[in-house]
C-alpha cells in the first residue's frame, strides 16, 4: 500500500544485520549439514534472535483483563471452521495452535513486523538440512489442550493426516504431492520428510502452520473435520470457546491455564479475558447495534457509513472514537470475478466488454464519497508490482519460459484498468468499446436488443450477492448490472440468504461473484492453490477456476529462484500474467483501517506494518470502562 515501500522492502530484502545474529544461533553436525533454529524463513534470516524477549511491536506491561465485543454478520451453524459444509463461526479457528506461530497473528500466523517469517509456539526448536528434504520439530513438553491434555507429537502427526483425509480437497492434493512422510519419533519430536525434486517453498513453514487437534478427542467422539458441529474439539491457544447461541452469540475466554502465556512469543498480547461476537441479520442492523453500545469496537468497510454515520451522539459526546490507522499489507485483491468454466466467459472479448461496464470512477464519486484509489495489481502499492514494458531480470525470465508466453506480454506495459466519466454511470466511449467487443465475439443485438449467438443462445449472467452484505455493495453491483443491461446483456443480480449464497459459492454456481483472492510477497505452494491450474477445478481459494499454463510456468520458476533479485522477477512477473488472464475486474481499496470503538481500549502507538492486531495486541483500559459504565454510556 501506498507508504509501505520502505518497509516492505527492508522485510523482503532481509534486516542483513539482525540476520547475522539469528544466524550465530545455527549449528551444524559434523556429517551433515543440519540447521538448527528457534524460527523459520526460507532464506535463513531472522529478525529476532533466539533470546528474544518479546516482538517489538506489543505493549510488555500491558494489562490483562476486560471485554471487547465484535459483530458479524449473517448467520452460522458450526464452530469447526475447516468444513466444507455449513458456515462457521466468526474466529472460530483461533482456539488452535500450530508448531510455528499462532492464529491470532497475521492471517499466516507470523509476526505482523516482518513478513516470511515463523517463530516456534509448540515448537521450541527445529532442525532442518541444508536441502529441506526433511525438517524435525522438538515440541514444547509443557503445551496443553483446554481440557488439560498434553499437546504431543502423536497429535501433530494425527492432524497432518486428518487435513489430508478428511480437508479441503485443492489443500490435500497439494501437500500429499510435497510432503511423504509425517512421523513421531518420540512424544514430543516429529519429522517431516518431503518428496524429491520439487521446490523447496512452503515445505517447512507449511507443516509448521498446520493446527494442532487432539487425537484422542477425535477419537473418543467419532467427529469428523468436514462436518459442521457446535462442539468443537478443544485448542491449546490462549482461548476457549464458552458459549455459542446459533445466529446470535459466540463468546470466547482467556484461558486462565493457558500454558504458553509467558512465552516471549506471546507476552503483550493476547490481553482481553473475553471475545464477545454479536451476530446481526444485515450490516445495517450490526451498525445501528454499534451506536447502541451492544458492541464495542467496529472495523469499518462502507465508505459511506464512514463519511456519513459517525455523528451520532456518542460520538458527539466522546464515548466512540475514530481512528484512521495506515495498512502496510497489500490490499486483498478484490472484485468481480468471472466463472472462467462458464462456456460463455472463455472469450476474453467478452470478458473485456463486461469489464467496461463498470465504472470505477462514478462508483467512487457517487456511492463511496471518493475514499477509495481503484486497484490495478494483485500486490499493490509494493514493489513487486509490474509496471510497464518488462525488463531486467523479469524480461528474461518471461523469455526464457518460451511459447507460454503470449509474445505482447514481451512488448506491451502491463495491463491497466480503464479509465471512466466519473460524471455519469454509463461512459459511452466505454459502452461503444463493448459493444464493438461483442459483436466481434459473435454476440450481436437482436431485434428485441437482446445480444444472441446465431443459434439463438441469450448471452445471460447471473451476479448472485448476498442479503447481508452492505447496501453499498448492493448498490454497486446494481449499477454494474444496468450498464450490462444497456449492452444488451441479460444481467441479473440476485440477492440470496448467506446459507445459500455460501452453498452457491462453493459450488461455482455463478457467472459473476463478488469475490477476492490473496495477495503474495513471496513465493509459496499456495500460490498452485490459489492460481494453479492442478487444482483449478475445485479450489475455493480460486473462485474464478483460473487455469493457465503461463501462469503455471511463472509460479513453478518462481519456486525455483534461489535469491531475492530473481525471486521480485518472479514475482512481478506473476502480477503482470495475473492480470493479463483478466479473470477479475478489479475495484477499489483503501490504504488505512477505519476503526471506531467505545473509548475504554489503547494499542501501541507506532503499529506494525502487516495487521490491525486488535484481537492480538490491543488491550483495556478498566479506568475507561468503568467511566463509561459510571456515565450510563454503556451498561
Amino acid at each position: 500500500m501506498s507508504g509501505m515501500s520502505g518497509l516492505l522492502r527492508s522485510a523482503l530484502t532481509g534486516l542483513a544485520i539482525a540476520a547475522l545474529a539469528a544466524q550465530a544461533a545455527f549449528a551444524q553436525d559434523a556429517g551433515e549439514d543440519v540447521i538448527r533454529s528457534h524460527g523459520y524463513s526460507y532464506f535463513g534470516d531472522l529478525k529476532y534472535p533466539a533470546d528474544f524477549t518479546h516482538f517489538d511491536y506489543v505493549n510488555p506491561a500491558a494489562p490483562k483483563g476486560g471485554e471487547i465485543a465484535l459483530d458479524a454478520s449473517g448467520t452460522f451453524d458450526s464452530m469447526n471452521p475447516y468444513s466444507r459444509k455449513g458456515r462457521a463461526g466468526a474466529y472460530s479457528w483461533m482456539v488452535y495452535e500450530s508448531l510455528l506461530g499462532d492464529m491470532l497473528a497475521t492471517s499466516e500466523g507470523l509476526p505482523a513486523d516482518t513478513y516470511g517469517e515463523a517463530y516456534g509456539l509448540l515448537a521450541e526448536s527445529l532442525e532442518y538440512d541444508a536441502g529441506k528434504n526433511w525438517v524435525i520439530f522438538h515440541m514444547r513438553p509443557e503445551a496443553r489442550f483446554s481440557d488439560g491434555t498434553p499437546v504431543t507429537a502423536h497429535d501433530v502427526v494425527f492432524s497432518h493426516n486428518l487435513f489430508l483425509e478428511q480437508g479441503l480437497q485443492s489443500y490435500a492434493e497439494a501437500v500429499k504431492r510435497r510432503v511423504t512422510g509425517a512421523e513421531a519419533l518420540d512424544d514430543h519430536t516429529v519429522k517431516f520428510t518431503f518428496a524429491p525434486g520439487i521446490s523447496r517453498r512452503s515445505l517447512v513453514d507449511q507443516v509448521g502452520a498446520v493446527p494442532v487437534f487432539p487425537k484422542a478427542w477425535y477419537e473418543k467422539t467419532g467427529a469428523r473435520l468436514d462436518e459442521p458441529r457446535l462442539d468443537a474439539a478443544p485448542g491449546s491457544g490462549p482461548y476457549m470457546m464458552a458459549e455459542a447461541e446459533v445466529n446470535r452469540r459466540i463468546v470466547y475466554k482467556r484461558n486462565p491455564e493457558y500454558w504458553g502465556r509467558d512465552l516471549p512469543i506471546n507476552v503483550g498480547r493476547h490481553n482481553f479475558d473475553t471475545i464477545r461476537i454479536e451476530y446481526f441479520a444485515d450490516d445495517s442492523a450490526a451498525f445501528q447495534a454499534f451506536t447502541a453500545g451492544e458492541y464495542t469496537f467496529r472495523q469499518e468497510t462502507n465508505s459511506k457509513t464512514w463519511a456519513t454515520g459517525y455523528d451520532f451522539p456518542a460520538v458527539q459526546k466522546g464515548y466512540v472514537k475514530l481512528e484512521d490507522l495506515p495498512d502496510g499489507t497489500p490490499p486483498t485483491p478484490s472484485g468481480i470475478v468471472f466463472n472462467l468454466g462458464r462456456e460463455t466467459l472463455k472469450d476474453r472479448r467478452v470478458r473485456e466488454a463486461i469489464a467496461l461496464a463498470f465504472n470505477f470512477e462514478w462508483t467512487n464519486e457517487s456511492l463511496q464519497y471518493g475514499l477509495f484509489k481503484q486497484r490495478e495489481s494483485f500486490v499493490q502499492d509494493t514493489p513487486l508490482q509490474a509496471s510497464g514494458v518488462p525488463e531486467g531480470a523479469e524480461l528474461e525470465l518471461l523469455q526464457s519460459l518460451g511459447d507460454v508466453i503470449p509474445p505482447e506480454m514481451l512488448t506491451e506495459p502491463a495491463l491497466l484498468p480503464h479509465t471512466s466519466d466519473a460524471s455519469r454511470l454509463t461512459d459511452r466511449r466505454n459502452l461503444r468499446r463493448a459493444m464493438g467487443l461483442l459483436d466481434e465475439a459473435g454476440w450481436p443485438v437482436g431485434d428485441d436488443g437482446m445480444r444472441r449467438r446465431a443459434d439463438g443462445t441469450t448471452l445471460t449472467l447471473e451476479f448472485p450477492i448476498p442479503s447481508s452484505g452492505s447496501a453499498t455493495i448492493g448498490a454497486v453491483v446494481e449499477n454494474f448490472v444496468q450498464n450490462l443491461r444497456a449492452m444488451g446483456i441479460d444481467a441479473k443480480m440476485e440477492k440470496i440468504d448467506p446459507s445459500q449464497y455460501t452453498l452457491r459459492s462453493r459450488d461455482r454456481d455463478y457467472d459473476l461473484v463478488f469475490d477476492n483472492y490473496s495477495s503474495f510477497l513471496q513465493p509459496g505452494t499456495g500460490l498452485m492453490q490459489r492460481f494453479g491450474s492442478q487444482e483449478a477445478a475445485f479450489s475455493l481459494f480460486n473462485p474464478a477456476g483460473l487455469a493457465s499454463p503461463m501462469v503455471d510456468a511463472i509460479i513453478n520458476a518462481a519456486l525455483e529462484t534461489d535469491d531475492q533479485q530473481m525471486q521480485d522477477a518472479a514475482l512481478t512477473a506473476l502480477d503482470r500474467a495475473l492480470r493479463y488472464e483478466l479473470f477479475m475486474i478489479p475495484v477499489w481499496y483503501n490504504d488505512a483501517h477505519w476503526v471506531a470503538y467505545w473509548d475504554m481500549y489503547a494499542h501501541p502507538e507506532t503499529m506494525p506494518p502487516y495487521a490491525l492486531g486488535v484481537l492480538d495486541f490491543w488491550w483495556a483500559d478498566a479506568d475507561k470502562a468503568a467511566a463509561l459504565k459510571s456515565s450510563g454510556a454503556l451498561r
